[in-house]
């Protein structure tokens, strides 16, 4: 059963935030992050088979017609808006007081480090290696997709200290993990990821993920 997003206004017009996407590891990351951050929004669901993406209405958001964009409406300014799905994390955290991403310090230190580890050694390389497929250049996917799988088991060694990927809380470090986690949890071997396996159900029960996980 789709959970609702309890965050998410049913009258768009109501929201100042606005979060289109669709059923994708980006789009959920977007929301989980706007969920944890307690940012009221309003889903717009974009039909990718529909090619809504492609139309000049929503290029007119994102020329390259990709999803996620964060549209949000000002008074007295143009519509803040955001197309790439880790600046929409970022953006929601720097709103939640710190809760989403430390400060200053070597807590914002680890926390980027264990952030743009993710990003660059498992969400980039699977993003490259869908693109791949589509083109036909299966040999080339297949490696970088197993490279982005073995960096998400060395994920294990950051939670040998701590409960979360960048400390004692949870930060959108651990909305990038989770939906790389989600994506492969089939081609995890979780019975050798004790550690892994543990901090996954521990997020699988947090309230803003299963809401952003369910927003679309």
């Amino acid at each position: 059963m789709k959970v609702p997003a309890l965050n998410v206004m049913e009258d768009p017009l109501m929201a100042a935030v606005r979060l289109y996407g669709a059923q994708t590891g980006n789009s959920r990351r977007a929301a989980i992050a706007l969920e944890e951050a307690d940012i009221p929004y309003s889903v717009i669901r974009v039909d990718l088979r529909a090619g809504e993406h492609k139309t000049a209405a929503f290029r007119a958001l994102n020329p390259r017609g990709l999803i996620p964009v964060m549209v949000e409406e000002r008074e007295e300014e143009a519509d803040f808006i955001l197309t790439q799905s880790n600046a929409i994390m970022l953006y929601a955290a720097s709103r939640s007081r710190e809760r989403l991403m430390p400060g200053s310090g070597p807590a914002a230190g680890l926390f980027f480090d264990r952030l743009f580890y993710f990003v660059t050694e498992i969400i980039a390389p699977n993003g490259s290696a869908f693109a791949l497929t589509q083109e036909g250049h299966e040999h080339s996917a297949a490696f970088l997709a197993g490279r982005s799988l073995e960096a998400l088991v060395q994920a294990e060694r950051f939670l040998r200290d701590a409960p979360y990927m960048a400390g004692d809380s949870f930060t959108v470090a651990d909305t990038a993990a989770y939906t790389s986690a989600f994506a492969e949890r089939h081609a995890l071997d979780w019975s050798g990821l004790p550690l892994l396996n543990a901090w996954y159900t521990r997020n699988n029960a947090r309230p803003g993920v299963v809401r952003g996980m369910g927003a679309f």
